[in-house]
């Protein structure tokens, strides 16, 4: 039987730590490296739902993408939702693990699954970290241009969402494709300086798609949820593979909370 020290260590090996942004907060954030662990659950973010649901099907550990907590804490109470949250998963003896942009810029992170699931060739990181192959956001060609139109639904079908906005001219020419989950409008001024006609990330501020609109770059918008959670059903696999006794599954209540009607 594993315990929470040996996955967390897979973990770090798979998506280092080193490569979290400064801001973030990653790795072991409740519980004891010697728990042993039968069964794990992984999960987007940990709402009242996914923590429930980790807990009624008695899972030891739970490994998030959004950190919980994700800020510094002065006291830890029921008066809050995290703070109701956080005292019901160390009640139960649930550990939490979060990798969040370590695992979005490791070299098989979400960025490079987001590219590779677009069938972009020659693909690089965005802002390359230390280690080849790693790095925040992804760029590289597609096999044959593409519209703005056609891309956008390419991203549809890959996420299987029925809806996505665009920001620029739907018949637009694209050929160079940069990518970068969740919100990432911060990654257009990279994209523009990698040639990339187009970015495709989960959301981005008003005055970013005028910003966009404005260089010529268009923007697939997929919505922060969509753009990321694909990612941990995939985590989810990797971990039962390489924890054969292990009962691992990614979250069955976990939902995305805006609606696109």
């Amino acid at each position: 039987m594993p315990h929470v020290a040996e996955i967390t260590a897979f973990l770090e090996s798979f998506a280092p730590t080193a490569l979290a942004e400064s801001w973030d907060n990653v790795g072991l954030l409740i519980g004891r490296f010697e728990q042993p662990v039968t069964r794990v659950m992984t999960c987007l973010t940990i709402t009242p739902d996914s923590a429930a649901e980790a807990i009624a099907e008695g899972a030891e550990l739970i490994v998030t993408h959004h950190p919980l907590p994700f800020r510094p804490l002065k006291r830890l109470t029921g008066e809050t939702p995290e703070g109701r949250l956080l005292l019901d998963l160390i009640a139960a003896k649930v550990a939490v693990y979060s990798p969040h942009t370590a695992f979005d810029s490791a070299a098989e992170g979400i960025n490079h699954r987001l590219a590779k699931g677009l069938g972009l060739n020659s693909i690089a990181p965005l802002v390359p970290a230390a280690e080849p192959g790693q790095g925040a956001g992804r760029f590289g060609r597609l096999a044959k241009p593409q519209s703005l139109a056609e891309l956008t639904a390419a991203v549809k079908k890959l996420l299987g969402i029925e809806h996505a906005q665009a920001v620029g001219p739907l018949d637009q020419h694209i050929t160079r494709v940069a990518v970068a989950c969740g919100s990432a409008g911060e990654f257009l001024g990279p994209a523009e300086v990698a040639g990339c006609e187009c970015l495709v990330t989960g959301e981005v501020r008003f005055h970013t798609a005028l910003e966009a609109e404005a260089l010529g770059v268009g923007l697939v918008l997929a919505g922060h949820f969509a753009s990321e959670r694909f990612a941990l059903d995939e985590l989810a696999e990797l971990l039962a593979r390489q924890f054969r006794e292990l009962k691992v599954w990614a979250s069955r209540t976990e939902r995305d909370p805006i609606q696109w009607l």
